[in-house]
């Protein structure tokens, strides 16, 4: 998917994922010379737990993405799994669950479509503005120029522009793909499963291939008491829930180890934009994952970004404006999150009004104000 690489553009992007190449789309499409720069060489896994909610579904939709052609999972019901403590409930809201390597490598295609350029397996060592340039220089040597710069490295920073801490800064990421026993397939099917175990919580759904994609979050001091290591998790994990032992139970995992992350800023909403770098996706704003929420906020943040600088404004205006659109949202799953993994026991109380479930489902989205705006089409190039 490489392209013949350009001196200077209009738009440096630094990162692939969905928050970059939507914007990539967005600002090609009305002219723009747009580069991206993607360190991968090819699709791979990330560490997402791949839950489209209906936001993610209208911008995919917008941006010419096809998810049933794809292959995506549909997702109509929660259900939510504490001990031997299940509940669950419609979504209010359409959802799907598609694998990031399959829909990260689809935006791209759309994105070089819509006339950006795409460079990939180079390595964006370094970022800086002098006068009115930013200039990036590569792993492999090169240097590459913009008069603009957006970054959207996702939950991986950028050496020299680290984000600052979030309000919950002690948890791990784990994701492992599973092939499940048939019958346990068949019950997963329509659902994305939310599983509490103390010191942590575990999302579990199907992707495009009937596989299981199972990420968790735990926190540090809880994985110190297994050992340190995935498989003392696991054993934790399956020894606090039956639930998941019966869904995992005959299951292969698909992956040799699982990916995991760490240090991840959850609950993060970046106020300002004093430098003029656009930050985009979880460089912007990292709201906990039990939300489902993630995707649909790179990608909100992609179109907020791309109409302020299409009418003119500049990356502060841009970054002043997505935090105030995203803050009750962030504020509320950050509670919930922190509440969860402080207080298990807590959760008991959704499984008796399962109506809290939808609440704290509709609480925790990009607001129906803020994409009904970033919606409304821009025309010509003012910037």
């Amino acid at each position: 998917m490489t392209t013949a690489s350009q001196s200077h553009s209009d738009v440096l992007i630094v990162g692939g994922g969905p928050a970059g190449a939507a914007a990539a789309i967005l600002l090609a499409q009305q002219g723009h010379a747009v580069q991206i720069i993607e360190k991968t060489p090819a699709a791979h896994h990330k560490v997402c737990g791949e839950f489209l909610s209906h936001e993610a579904l209208s911008y995919l939709e917008r941006l010419g993405v096809d998810l049933p052609a794809l292959g995506a999972a549909s997702i109509q019901r929660l259900r939510l799994a504490a001990g031997r403590l299940i509940t669950e409930c419609d979504l209010p809201f359409p959802a799907m669950s598609l694998s990031r390597r399959t829909l990260d490598e689809a935006l791209l295609q759309c994105a070089l479509n819509a006339g950006a350029t795409v460079l990939r397996g180079c390595r964006v060592e370094s970022l800086a503005r002098a006068g009115s340039n930013w200039t990036a220089r590569l792993s492999n040597g090169d240097l590459r120029s913009a008069s603009n710069a957006f970054l959207a490295t996702g939950k991986h920073d950028l050496g020299g522009h680290p984000r600052p801490p979030g309000r919950q800064n002690d948890l791990i990421s784990f994701k492992m793909y599973y092939r499940l026993a048939p019958t346990q397939q068949a019950a997963l099917k329509h659902h994305v499963e939310l599983i509490v175990f103390p010191g942590g919580y575990a999302g579990l759904q199907l992707v495009e291939d009937g596989t299981a994609n199972l990420c968790l979050l735990v926190s540090r001091k809880q994985l110190h008491a297994c050992g340190g290591t995935w498989n003392g998790l696991i054993a934790h994990i399956l020894r606090s829930s039956q639930f998941l032992c019966e869904r995992l139970h005959q299951a292969t995992p698909q992956l040799e180890k699982p990916l995991a992350l760490s240090s991840i800023p959850y609950g993060l909403l970046q106020q300002h934009a004093s430098d003029g770098l656009f930050r985009l996706g979880d460089q912007a704003a990292v709201i906990p994952s039990f939300s489902g929420d993630g995707m649909s906020i790179a990608l909100h943040s992609a179109h907020v970004a791309a109409r302020i600088f299409l009418t003119g404004g500049n990356a502060d205006s841009y970054q002043h404006r997505l935090a105030r659109e995203l803050s009750y949202s962030v504020s509320v799953a950050t509670a919930v999150s922190r509440s969860v993994i402080a207080s298990p026991g807590l959760v008991h109380l959704a499984r008796l009004c399962p109506p809290v479930l939808r609440q704290i489902a509709r609480g925790t989205r990009v607001p129906t104000y803020a994409m009904l705006e970033s919606a409304h089409p821009v025309t010509g190039v003012t910037n």
